[in-house]
This record gives C-alpha cells, sequence and structure tokens, in this order.
C-alpha cells in the first residue's frame, strides 16, 4: 500500500494540491543539516534558496553543503551558475524552481524541500498562485540572536582557518576594479571586506604590523555583516509572519547551540529532542494529511 503522501499528493489528482515542505531561518540556525536528517525519512529532493549558493565557487564563504554530506539527496539550484557576475534575480529563482518542483513531483514523485534564507526570494516565488498549486509547510529555526551571534563568529573564524581567505583570493578578488563587488557571487560576505587586505598582503612596501591590522579589520567587518544579515532574516521571516500571514512552525534551537558553544558532548541528543524530532513530526503530520 502507498503512503499517505503519495496517495494524497502525487497520484495524478488535479483536485489535490502538490506539498511543499519549507525550513527557513536566519544564517547559521541549522537549515542545510535538518533539511538532510529530514530529507533521510523521505523520498526527498533538495531546493537551494540562498541566492549566493547558486554561483559556482566560493564553496567555504556560502557555507555550501559538501557534497559528502548530502546522503546521496539530489540537491537543486546549487553551485548551477557558471558566470561570476550573472544578475541571479528573483523572478529567475521561480523560474528555477518551477522547473524543479516539476522534476521533482511529476518525474521523479519525490518530496521537494525547499531551504534556505533568501527570504524576500521565497515571498516572490510564494504568491496566491503558487499557493493555489501548492500546500505550503513552513519550519523556521530560531536561535536567540546573541548566541546565534557567538556562534557566527566562531564558524567565521573555522572557514577562514578551512582556507577562505585563499578561496576568495582564487575565485573573487578584484584587484584592479577599486572593489565593485555589487554584483553576481562577490556579493557574499566577506569577499569586499577582505579587498583592502588582498590589496596589500603582497606589497612589500607596506609594513607587516599594518597588514595584519587590516586582515584583523576584514575579520571584524565580516563578522558584523553577517550579524546584520541574521538580523535582517529574522525581520523578514517576521513580517512574513505578522504582515503577510505566513502559518510557520517555529523551533527554538538556541539550547542546542548554547550546549554546542559549551562542549557539552551531549548537544546531538539535545538537538534530536528538541529539533530533529518535532521537525519530523510536524513533516509527517504535514505529508500525511489528506485534503479536504
Amino acid at each position: 500500500m502507498a503512503p499517505a503522501w503519495m496517495n494524497s499528493n502525487f497520484d495524478g489528482d488535479n483536485n489535490k494540491k502538490k506539498k511543499v515542505l519549507f525550513i527557513m531561518g536566519a544564517t547559521g540556525t541549522g537549515k542545510s543539516k535538518l533539511s538532510i536528517n529530514l530529507g533521510t525519512q523521505f523520498p526527498c529532493e533538495i531546493i537551494n534558496s540562498d541566492k549566493i549558493q547558486v554561483y559556482k565557487g566560493l564553496d567555504i564563504v556560502t557555507n555550501k553543503i559538501p557534497q559528502s554530506q548530502q546522503c546521496d539527496i539530489p540537491h537543486h539550484l546549487l553551485s548551477i551558475i557558471d558566470d561570476p557576475d550573472y544578475d541571479f534575480t528573483a523572478n529567475d529563482f521561480c523560474k528555477h524552481v518551477h522547473d524543479a518542483l516539476d522534476i521533482i513531483i511529476e518525474n521523479n514523485g519525490h518530496i521537494p524541500i525547499i531551504v534556505g534564507g533568501s527570504n524576500s526570494y521565497l515571498e516572490a516565488l510564494v504568491d496566491d498562485e503558487f499557493r493555489s498549486n501548492y500546500e505550503c509547510c513552513f519550519i523556521c529555526l530560531d536561535v536567540s540572536l546573541p548566541v546565534l551571534f557567538e556562534y557566527l563568529d566562531r564558524r567565521l573564524d573555522e572557514m577562514v582557518d578551512a582556507g577562505a581567505v585563499d578561496e576568495i583570493r582564487r575565485e573573487a578578488f578584484l584587484p584592479n576594479n577599486n572593489g565593485d563587488y555589487s554584483r553576481g557571487i562577490r556579493r557574499a560576505i566577506g569577499v569586499a571586506e577582505f579587498h583592502s587586505y588582498l590589496h596589500i598582503e603582497n606589497d612589500p612596501s607596506v609594513d607587516e604590523a599594518y597588514k595584519k591590522q587590516v586582515f584583523d579589520h576584514a575579520i571584524n567587518s565580516t563578522k558584523i555583516n553577517t550579524h546584520k544579515l541574521a538580523e535582517n532574516q529574522v525581520m523578514k521571516i517576521n513580517r512574513m509572519i505578522n504582515q503577510l500571514g505566513w502559518k510557520m512552525t517555529r523551533i527554538d534551537s538556541t539550547p542546542v547551540f548554547e550546549a554546542m558553544l559549551g562542549g557539552q558532548e551531549d548537544y546531538m541528543h539535545i538537538y534530536h529532542q528538541l529539533v530533529f524530532k518535532p521537525a519530523l513530526e510536524m513533516a509527517r503530520m504535514f505529508l500525511d494529511t489528506h485534503q479536504e
């Protein structure tokens, strides 16, 4: 016997809305991790909704989930744009998402999970026409901003240790354009911030102590701008809920991050109990519920 989600959504009945699961939240809140965890429980495919991760390159800087951690779950709209200067618009995003949904649902009979933090693009996607064709479930991961900021700062330090600056130098540094980082993949936070340092790093006439000062300033600026991004993402999500009437299931992940930052070895158990388990129950309810 086919599972209820298959009967209610993928049986070709035009009177049934097809179901789409969304994982939302600010940068660094664990959206990709949760989407992979949920994707191992259902026949799913994931659609990236981070407007910078659609570009090839800067995998460390943009925090793309490595293929080795994707658990063989197909990913769409991830590293699909070759031209680093291409202006990937909200309209481009919507077109690519609809094409991906056709493949995932109609061709493959799988469940689409849309995950990412570009909320303006998601707002453009989920209009009245979209809702007339798709039933949506929104799961939003919340982390207290002071706790999230501490995590984001630590994550940036780890990115630098993993080669983020080398990646920027190799793939995005524009030494002769006076720092035009307003287009394409070069909009990624961290790229413009390191322009001044990369411009002087190999200049023998510049004092090494000054180079270190400029490097530290680039790190600090990247951290501050990442904090601002998180704040703006939270504001947009709150606007979606309070002004646009989006119904979301919000999951507070703060205790998980506090445990992780505090070095508690059982933080994965806390994650399972407070984040994964309720998200899985919500997804199962959504996917197993027949349309009236």
